[in-house]
């Protein structure tokens, strides 16, 4: 009796530091699979990317089994809360206002954030040069807030969208005239296909550390102290053994994006 009631109360203090490690010591990983080359479907219908790899590295040096359960960008946030999955590994920035709703772990890599236009537009990445001009952005993005928080304000008309890739149809189109976006995705979802010709980056990196944030981490449910504290130790360890810059380079050619 004693030894079954030191289990429930062992079990309890589990749940109140909060763990979402299932019976099978499993993590869903949440993500939209629609970001090359961080997450997307290979033709054969096959999850691919930096943070696919990321993450089964993570979970490798964890010691847990991880899935993956696809839903929009901005739906993210609000899935995690609804317990649809456990951890959010999209390439999500961490910010400030996205600390108010969830945790994160330490920050894991950082890339910059550029303006694709045509490549003689003359466009640069300031409001000056975008007033008037239409610039699509990635729905519930740090892009977005980026964008609406210094360009709209300056007559810049800010065009959200849920899908990235439909930013490319509107781009190539002619219904937009630029679109800001994590470098790495943009040259491989789109200036490296054949709808990018006549396309590139303009001008230099947007920077705003208060909106674009300290680099981009797994999200999770604040009273899941215990599975953050494992998912810590395991990015260390995934950095110690240079996972971060091997994948940085298989993925984003020289640029390593680790997070010091």
């Amino acid at each position: 009796m004693k030894k079954t009631l030191k289990t429930l109360i062992a079990a309890g203090c589990l749940l109140a530091a909060g763990s979402t490690l299932a019976a099978d010591n499993s993590l869903r990983f949440g993500l939209e699979a629609l970001y090359p080359p961080f997450e997307s479907k290979s033709a054969s219908g096959q999850l691919e990317g930096f943070d696919i790899d990321l993450g089964n590295a993570v979970c490798a040096a964890a010691q847990v089994k991880c899935s993956w359960v696809e839903t929009s960008f901005d739906s993210l946030i609000p899935a995690l809360q609804a317990r649809k999955f456990d951890v959010i590994n999209s390439a999500m920035n961490v910010t400030e206002q996205r600390r108010q709703a969830i945790a994160f772990t330490d920050s894991i890599y950082q890339v910059p954030n550029r303006l694709i236009a045509k490549a003689d537009s003359g466009l640069q990445p300031d409001a000056k040069s975008l007033a008037g001009k239409h610039v699509g952005v990635l729905q519930g993005s740090i892009q977005e807030n980026y964008a609406k928080a210094h360009w709209a304000p300056e007559g810049v008309d800010v065009v959200s969208y849920q899908d990235q890739n439909q930013v490319y149809l509107d781009l190539t189109a002619g219904r937009l005239d630029a679109t800001l976006i994590m470098a790495p995705a943009g040259q491989s979802g789109f200036l490296a296909h054949p709808d990018g010709k006549g396309f590139a980056f303009v001008g230099d990196a947007v920077q705003d550390d208060k909106i674009l944030g300290e680099g981009i981490a797994f999200g999770l449910r604040k009273d899941d102290t215990a599975t953050l504290k494992k998912l810590n130790d395991a990015i260390a360890k995934v950095k110690q053994q240079g996972t971060i810059g091997e994948l940085s380079k298989k993925y984003f050619g020289d640029i390593d994006v680790t997070v010091k």
